[in-house]
Order: C-alpha cells, then structure tokens, then sequence
C-alpha cells in the first residue's frame, strides 16, 4: 500500500491528536489481544483495569469500575442504556442541553428513550432553571457536559446532579474531551464535586493515546450489571461492553500514556494548549473578529464563510459550530508555529480581499 497516513500539521478541528512515542509502541505490542474477551486474554484484561483505576484516579472516582470503549460514542450510549434499563417508567426520558454530543441522538434513536433538549444561557452553558423545569417522574437520566465540543464549555455539574437527585434520576457527565484538562482548573465537574453515575472520559483526545481508546467510568460496579449479557462460548461468561471484540491496542496504549503523562506531563500539556487558545482568541480579536474566550483549549470566532472556505483550501482542516463560526480546537499537536501560519494565511487573505479590483473604465 502506497497511500500515507494524513499529516497532523494543518489540523484544527479534531479532538483527537497525534498519540505519544510510549502510547504509539504500546499499542503495536497489543494490536492482536482482545480485552473482549479476559477469559483467553487475562494479561490486556489486567492492564485494563489498571487504566480504569487511572481514568478514576484523574475523574475523583475512589473506587473506580468501567471499561476501555471505543470513544464517547459508545460511553454515552452505555450510559443512556444503563438509565434506561434502571428506570422505574415505561416512557423514560433524557435530559441534556443543546450542547450535548450528537451521540446523545443516536443512543435515544437505538434505544427508544425520549430525548429531551433543553436550551444553554448566554455563556453556552446548560440553563440551570430549563433543566429544573424539563425533568419529571419519568426522567431516568440528566446529562452535563464537562468540556462541550462547540465552545470549551464546563456546564454547572453539582447543581444538575442535584436535579437528577430530585427527580431519582441518574447522572451522566460527558467529559470525553475535557476529561485530560479539567484536572488542572477550577472547574467542579467529576466524582468528587457533584452526585455523578457514569462518565465519558477519552484517552485518545486530550490524554494522547492510540484511537481507538475511550473510556466509560461508572461510581458502582453494580451499574455495569445492566449491560451484562452472557458469552457462553467465550473463556469468560458474560460481558457488559457493546462492541465486544476490542483491539488491546487501546488499553495499553491507554496506559501507556497515563503512566508518561499523569499528572506533570498532562499539567504541561494543559498550559501549553490553553496559552495557545488564548493567544489565538487574542490575534483574531485584534483582527476585528467576535471571539468566544476559550475557558478550555478551543477557540471560536465570526470568520465568515467566505473566508473560511478559502482557507480550507490552502489545506487548513477547519470546523464550524451550529451557529456558522469558525472552530479550533487546540491539542496537544496544535503548536504556536502552526497557529502563526494560520493567522498568516488569514492576514494574506485579508489583505487580497481588501485590494480594489480594476475598473475597465
């Protein structure tokens, strides 16, 4: 095969980066193993309860259960059906805020849950009171973000889990971007801060594993008992994972960039990435664009489409939110040279745009 793999050095919308030398090795040695099953596989199986105890360790969880899943996809449709099947209704109903995951769709379409959208405040943060006044007897699960996909955002943990308290309902907190950062501010939002059930937590975007590598957490083990179905002609008897089949490559590469990383290395990343964010929220105000402060490592602004088209075109792998503005979101491959080029382009495109065209005249 001739084709190459793309290079990281013009992208600026993913959440996921380029994984660490240790996390790339570890996971060529563990390409072939299956976590799915522990019965003929014990060695993955012990190193992926050991990366469970680190994401636990990381989100507050003293006592950690969960498992190594294939990204935030599948933790929060889990987490969905692990509500689900714990509901004491016959119509149960979901409760999130417009700036939750898409995943959060799909789960509610597979599963036959209502899913009920409740609209953020002026900082694109859940609404607090419109959470309050959407949930009833039948909700089985509301849903905070910890690090929104659009804008960076950390929505008022403690104060939705204790709405889902109010209600008996469960509480999910989807951290599967914000998880590897969070730890190093002021924000309340894991285990520790507020009643939290389950949790999306990913290695493989701010915690530079392999992809595939995400992680669901749950505060009992008793909760994966819902999604518990036997195996009967594997080595272990049942199994509470939705794919079943999984590459170790995630596991130990999981692992691998925990036991590099945690906490100095994530701390330095952290800083690192979110001085980026500001300096480049900083260079697009002082080039007259309306810019949403990044409170994390993500940066929105007004760039019209126009311009934004243009630059994909000089090879820039740019998003945009729901609301048309540009997004970048600043991992740990995205580096000050690499935002410098991109303003530089911007400030070429500008000045193009702003040269009188001829007259004929």
């Amino acid at each position: 095969m001739q084709i190459e793999p793309q290079a990281f050095d013009r992208v600026l919308s993913s959440m996921c980066t380029e994984p660490h030398p240790v996390a790339r090795e570890a996971a060529e040695r563990f390409l072939a193993t299956n976590p799915g099953d522990p019965g003929t596989y014990p060695t993955v199986s012990a190193l992926e309860d050991e990366a469970i105890e680190r994401l636990g360790e990381i989100a507050g969880l003293d006592e950690p259960a969960g498992y190594v899943a294939s990204g935030g996809t599948e933790a929060n449709v889990q987490a969905v059906r692990i509500a689900r099947e714990r509901a004491d209704s016959s119509r149960p109903n979901v409760v999130m805020p417009e700036s939750g995951h898409f995943s959060f769709r799909k789960a509610a379409d597979v599963l036959g849950v209502e899913l009920r959208i409740v609209p953020t405040d002026d900082r694109h943060r859940a609404t607090v009171e419109a959470v309050r006044a959407t949930v009833d007897d039948d909700t089985a699960l509301v849903i905070g973000v910890a690090g929104t996909t659009e804008y960076g955002r950390v929505d008022p943990i403690p104060e939705l889990g204790e709405i889902a308290r109010s209600v008996d309902a469960m509480f999910h907190v989807d951290a599967a971007w914000g998880g590897f950062v969070l730890p190093f501010t002021d924000y309340e939002w894991h285990f520790g801060h507020a009643p939290v059930d389950t949790m999306s937590i990913d290695p493989h975007k701010m915690g530079q594993a392999a992809v595939p590598a995400g992680g669901l957490l749950v505060r009992s083990p008793e909760l994966l008992d819902e999604l518990a179905v036997d195996t009967p002609y594997l080595e272990s008897t049942s199994q509470a994972t939705l794919t079943g089949t999984r590459s170790g490559a995630g596991v130990a590469s999981a692992v691998a960039a925990m036991d590099e990383l945690w906490p100095a290395g994530y701390r330095r990343q952290y800083v690192r990435s979110q001085n980026n964010a500001e300096w480049l929220a900083d260079a697009l105000k002082k080039r007259g664009y309306a810019v949403v402060e990044p409170s994390l490592p993500l940066v929105a602004a007004d760039v019209d489409r126009g311009t934004f088209e243009a630059l994909r075109a000089k090879g820039w792998r740019l998003s945009r939110t729901a609301a048309d503005e540009l997004r970048i979101v600043c991992m740990p491959h995205v580096t000050r040279t690499m935002l410098a080029s991109f303003v530089g382009d911007l400030d070429r495109l500008e000045v193009r745009a702003s040269v009188p065209v001829a007259s004929d005249d």
